[in-house]
């Protein structure tokens, strides 16, 4: 894929975008993220000299998307999907970066994060990394086919969607054992549904079915998405059709696991 394609089913405007922006390249730092942690901006990451990533090299951006670690060397928090875009190669991440130069300077900085004690301590964020951060680049798998591999890649790393629809524990890392099988609803309210194989999760779904959703937002009963994943789904649509598919290849080989009984056929 090009940068642009990247770019966008990495969801870097999803979080990044000017709110008012409906062309979602003017990456000034989006809405606020409202976690249990406390409120977070997402930063400018316009090729703006002063407030974005004008100044940043390559490797710094691919420390930044695969280490966690900014060009002063603070410790990015995990709100930032970094434990997933770990898994992309480095040419792809820098390929992003490539795409994200050629889009238009805006100037403005996003407010500081505000956070409660202790999480406020930024410093801290490096003793999380040590626990959790075990991720490493998705290399394939020689006994699964192409496409199987080529899903596994956007649903794991670039796509990110154990993110959203993966339960957390206090300190907000992905309960392993429970990957996939829904989590807390990033905007708050309610939970991402299960994408196991599990009968509370995509266990009735076709791979045409996820395809489908992927590309339309449309689930089998005619229902069609909203919230965040409407917004997944913006970025989703971008994609190749064999991409999609190969996504629906790989999500319908997830073992299950009991979730919350939220996608049904």
């Amino acid at each position: 894929m090009n940068g642009k394609t990247l770019f966008i089913v990495s969801g870097c405007a999803s979080c990044h975008a000017a709110s008012d922006d409906e062309t979602r390249i003017k990456l000034s730092g989006g809405k606020p993220l409202v976690t249990p942690f406390g409120t977070f901006h997402p930063p400018n990451i316009s090729p703006d000299k002063k407030d974005g990533i004008k100044e940043w090299s390559e490797a710094e951006f691919i420390r930044a998307m695969r280490e966690a670690v900014s060009p002063k060397g603070q410790h990015y928090y995990p709100v930032f999907p970094y434990s997933s875009y770990r898994g992309m190669t480095a040419d792809d991440v820098a390929d992003i970066f490539v795409y994200l130069k050629s889009l238009p300077t805006v100037e403005g900085k996003a407010a500081a994060h505000d956070l409660a004690f202790p999480f406020s301590i930024r410093q801290g964020v490096s003793i999380w990394k040590l626990l959790y951060l075990t991720s490493s680049l998705i290399t394939p798998d020689t006994k699964q086919s192409a496409e199987w591999n080529r899903g596994r890649y956007l649903v794991e790393s670039a796509g990110h969607c154990a993110e959203c629809h993966s339960p957390r524990n206090a300190l907000g890392a992905i309960i392993t054992e429970k990957r996939f099988s829904g989590g807390p609803n990033p905007e708050g309210k309610g939970r991402s549904p299960n994408l196991t194989q599990d009968k509370t999760g995509l266990a009735n779904w076709s791979e045409d079915d996820l395809v489908t959703l992927l590309k339309d937002g449309f689930t089998p009963d005619y229902d069609s998405v909203g919230g965040s994943m409407a917004e997944v789904v913006r970025n989703t649509s971008a994609l190749k059709d064999e991409d999609r598919q190969s996504m629906a290849v790989y999500l319908k080989s997830l073992a299950p696991i009991a979730g919350e009984a939220r996608l049904q056929k």
